[in-house]
């Protein structure tokens, strides 16, 4: 079975939209669909249903699934150990982050890996880091960055790499906001504020336990997924929002938010790395995991 259409199916089998699983995969929608039929042939079985509107996975898809990934796994690890140059690591790595990560403390961890490594392809793909475990645990992803959980989930490896401040942000343009909520925390002046929060993940679950330590309940006005939009909606004066430092620190609209002193204040986190601990003693993911140092 071709490795290449393995691949090709379960980028499609992640995004679920031909039109950029052929970007991704650098390939013609025409030829991604003889890729994924030629498949199904092989295979004897229908692997998605698709129509002019949606395409998921059957029943039949999602074990196959499992496999191809397996499959794809062990194929690299093969062709890793056949290599006529064994100080040489070849392949590609999987990598998952938030946008605030991609662009601030991921851009010299990949500048040094690509200077030691420069034969190891890096795929990076970003969204809300409150998925970063899943992404690793599901095997969608090699490596996933994210904030370190008060548990850490069974088979999980997370390796350090700095310390994030959570704060409370209000818009610079309502200082009489930020000085009514400024101070030690008084549940009158909380009770009726709109909250803009993370949907998950631990800023929220901190949040959550604060208000509920004040004895209230958050006045939620959104719910939204990525720090990013967070800040965006609280420079636009939609209300209050929690995010950690780091995300201000790289953000084009810091000087339209105004940090509250808030006491008490929320607990900082790790950030950090995870990883399959199973997965740990791979080459690539051994190569990338081993040069990094916590701060």
């Amino acid at each position: 079975m071709d490795i290449r259409a393995l691949e090709h199916f379960l980028t499609l089998a992640e995004t679920l939209h031909f039109g950029r699983t052929s970007r991704l995969c650098h390939i013609s929608p025409s030829a991604l669909s003889r890729s994924i039929r030629q498949l199904e042939q092989e295979v004897g079985t229908t692997l998605l249903y698709r129509d002019n509107r949606r395409v998921s996975l059957t029943r039949e898809g999602e074990r196959f699934r499992d496999y191809a990934r397996q499959a794809v796994s062990d194929w690299n690890t093969v062709r890793l150990a056949l290599q006529d140059d064994q100080r040489v690591l070849r392949g590609e790595l999987s990598l998952y982050c938030s946008v605030t990560a991609s662009y601030s403390f991921l851009h010299d961890m990949l500048s040094s890996f690509r200077a030691n490594f420069p034969r190891i392809e890096i795929k990076l793909h970003t969204g809300d880091p409150a998925q970063a475990e899943e992404r690793v645990l599901s095997g969608t992803e090699d490596i996933a960055v994210g904030a370190r959980p008060v548990q850490m989930p069974n088979g999980i490896a997370f390796h350090p790499v700095t310390r994030s401040a959570l704060l409370f942000i209000a818009p610079a343009s309502q200082p009489q906001l930020a000085e009514r909520l400024s101070g030690k925390a008084a549940g009158n002046a909380w009770r009726d504020v709109p909250m803009i929060l993370s949907e998950e993940g631990l800023a929220r679950e901190r949040t959550d336990r604060w208000f509920r330590d004040l004895g209230l309940r958050p006045q939620i006005y959104a719910q939204v997924s990525g720090n990013e939009a967070i800040v965006s909606m609280v420079s636009l004066g939609f209300g209050v929002g929690v995010v950690p430092q780091i995300v201000l620190d790289n953000s084009p609209l810091a000087s339209r938010i105004r940090i509250l002193d808030v006491q008490p204040r929320l607990e900082a986190y790790e950030v950090g790395l995870f990883a399959l601990e199973k997965r740990l003693g791979e080459p690539l993911i051994d190569a990338f995991w081993n040069q990094q140092n916590p701060d």
